[in-house]
Parts: C-alpha cells; structure tokens; sequence
C-alpha cells in the first residue's frame, strides 16, 4: 500500500520522469531528501521499476506501425518471445487466445524497413505464419 504522497509523486513522475528532485519537491512542497526517499523506496519496493522515453507526436507520426499476428509452434514460443524481444521494432509483444498465439507490434522508419523487419519475424525458429496489419492512421489513443 502505497500513500497519497507517493502516488501524487508517482503522477508527476508519470507525467515528466526528467523533473529534477528539487522540481519534485517543490511541487509537491516538501523537502528535497524527503522526495529522494519516497523515490527511493519506491524503487526498492519494485514500484518503480525504470524510467523510459515517450516519442512525441511529430515522430511517431513519421513512423510506419504494424499488428503482426504470429503463430507460434508450442515448444518454441519461450524462444520465440526472446528473440522478438532482440527485434528493436518490436514496441510491444501481447500474449493472445484464438488462432494466432502472438501480437506484436511493430514500428519502423520505412515501409522498405517494415518489409525487412516481418521477414525477420516470419525467418524466426518457432515461428510458424504471421499476418500484419499496416495502421493507417490513429483516431484516438488513452
């Protein structure tokens, strides 16, 4: 159980994990070592379990995605995942019921670049077929 404290700190690191201790602490008014040790402790406590980057809209918008379904042959899917993981494309790989075991989602610079990167994925030890779907354009995202 965490307090109020460490998720209103938790919100303004979700919302700028770059603001600087001092920032945090005087956003939130309280001292600096107080907000270096909620920060720390919610590290230790796996909270926290790192800090990433969030492309902004103009470069994301430059950027060719994919949802690549992909069958995956049962005793390699351990495998499998751990090499999608190697692909630096791949943003995100989602577990999924029905006829294909796997979604990955892919973003690349280049539909030329796309192309490489499916034949990667279709080439994998394990992989069995897949199906992409190019996203066209985004109406919305939460």
């Amino acid at each position: 159980m965490i307090s109020k404290e460490d998720e209103k700190l938790l919100a303004v690191l979700k919302h700028n994990a770059r603001a600087s201790i001092s920032d945090l602490a005087r956003m939130m008014d309280l001292s600096r070592s107080t907000v270096q040790t909620r920060i720390a402790k919610l590290e230790q406590s796996g909270i926290i379990k790192g800090y990433s980057v969030d492309y902004g809209d103009d470069y994301l918008a430059s950027l060719v995605s994919a949802h690549v379904s992909i069958k995956v042959r049962q005793k390699l899917t351990a495998k499998t995942n751990i090499e999608l993981k190697q692909i630096p494309q791949v943003s995100a790989l989602y577990a999924i019921s029905g006829e294909y075991d796997l979604i990955a989602i892919v973003q690349a610079q280049s539909t030329e670049q796309l192309s490489h990167i499916l034949d990667d994925i279709g080439n994998l030890d394990g992989v069995e077929r897949t199906n992409s779907s190019v996203i066209l354009e985004t109406k919305f995202k939460r």
